[in-house]
């Protein structure tokens, strides 16, 4: 958000002596006048305030969009970690569940991928699932169609096909997410039956409202514990995470 006057006049008010007007509202035209003067000349030589501003600003929108997000990990829970049209990867009865928002042309993702696997393989009891949220255009809409009736025809492949997806060179498409699945044994007229009788409308339509309910708008995206995480943090920070939500219930100890 960019600054504007009115913040920064804020950030002044608690500089002025406690004997002036608490409130602009208290002040007279003149004073109005002085006292926006004064405002101006302080902000000239103590530019480094607007740095401060901002700082504040951030970590004030940062905290209201973290209350927004507990709010609705409490209130999604069933859509959340056990929806239908997700599957997971690591351990199914893990005591701690990750979910990962993504679309297979997000290239954060694409990197994110072998945090997924580090996680994985690092800690026996993660549960990992995988929330499909095409936002990237057509291409990402029409793979993940080919992606959720692969999932309803092999699910015991999901894993293997996730990966060669969304780790392979180039744009996924339908082209693509269909070559995936004939090498993994599932042919093309299969998918296309099952994509006919049993579209995956349903199932990105509630992914699309609970990232509306979370604040998220970009991928990937993650809920550990009752904390929504925006963007790519890397393996080690969700590690973290993870072993804070084992220690005191919450992210951070």
């Amino acid at each position: 958000m960019p600054l504007t006057f009115k913040h920064l006049a804020v950030a002044a008010l608690a500089l002025l002596p406690a004997a002036l007007p608490t409130t602009v509202n208290a002040l007279d035209d003149q004073q109005k006048k002085e006292f926006g003067e004064f405002i101006k000349e302080y902000l000239i030589a103590n530019p480094e305030i607007m740095l401060d501003v901002q700082d504040a600003l951030e970590k004030k929108q940062q905290q209201a969009r973290q209350q927004q997000a507990s709010a609705a990990v409490d209130s999604n829970k069933d859509a959340l970690f056990a929806s239908k049209y997700d599957l997971s990867l690591g351990n199914p009865q893990g005591d701690i569940t990750i979910v990962e928002f993504f679309d297979y042309n997000c290239g954060y993702c694409k990197r994110a991928l072998s945090d997924m696997d580090a996680i994985i393989a690092g800690d026996k009891n993660v549960r990992f699932v995988l929330k499909e949220f095409p936002i990237l255009g057509p291409d990402s809409e029409a793979a993940h169609k080919v992606s959720d009736a692969f999932r309803k025809i092999a699910p015991e492949k999901y894993g293997e096909f996730h990966r060669a997806l969304l780790g392979g060179e180039g744009r996924a498409n339908e082209a693509r997410a269909l070559e995936v699945a004939a090498s993994l044994g599932v042919e093309e007229a299969d998918i296309r039956k099952k994509m006919a009788e049993s579209p995956n409308d349903e199932s990105v339509h509630e992914a699309y409202q609970l990232a509306t309910s979370l604040g998220i708008t970009g991928t990937p995206s993650y809920i550990v514990g009752n904390e929504a995480v925006f963007g790519a943090i890397g393996s080690k920070a969700i590690e973290e995470k993870v072993a804070n939500v084992r220690s005191c219930g919450r992210t951070a100890c």
